[in-house]
């Protein structure tokens, strides 16, 4: 019989005692460009545990169809309202709107679309991976993908 997993025997094991005088860190947030959908910022990146990020999705614009291969994120809507479409479990999309204060999440493989009703600021926090994106435009025939393209598994980037 096969032992069932254990966060809490994963974690005791890496247990950090009190460090004396040690710091906290107040990274500064890195503008990862503008995007067709709107802004993209990196609050903090703690290598190999996870990101933070800041996303601005301006008024009627939307980001992909897509799913991630490996990445993990959970968003927070601070402002503005959105749509996030995701499959139905029957090859179909359903849409559920979200306002400030909704909380949501995309595990790997789950397919995804944000698109702002109102400006929309958004904290997101994932596993720390970038460059992982599969679209899905095709698949639910919404026709040629917008904005960046899928990546191969090859590309994707651990951090």
């Amino acid at each position: 019989m096969r032992k069932k997993f254990s966060w809490k025997v994963v974690m005791t094991s890496v247990e950090t005692p009190h460090i004396a005088g040690a710091q906290p860190d107040f990274p500064t947030a890195k503008n990862m460009g503008e995007r067709l959908w709107g802004e993209e910022t990196l609050l903090c990146h703690v290598h190999q545990k996870f990101i933070m990020k800041k996303l601005f999705v301006k008024k009627g614009c939307k980001g992909g169809l897509q799913y991630h291969r490996f990445k993990d994120e959970a968003g927070f809507l601070l402002s503005g309202r959105m749509i996030i479409r995701y499959d139905n479990g029957k090859g179909g999309l359903c849409e559920k709107i979200v306002i400030p204060g909704d909380v949501f999440h995309f595990s790997p493989g789950v397919v995804h679309q944000e698109e702002a009703l109102e400006d929309c600021v958004i904290i997101e926090a994932s596993t720390p991976i970038f460059n992982d994106r599969v679209r899905m435009e095709k698949d639910y025939e919404l026709g040629e993908p917008h904005g960046m393209p899928t990546t191969a598994a090859s590309e994707v980037e651990f951090g």
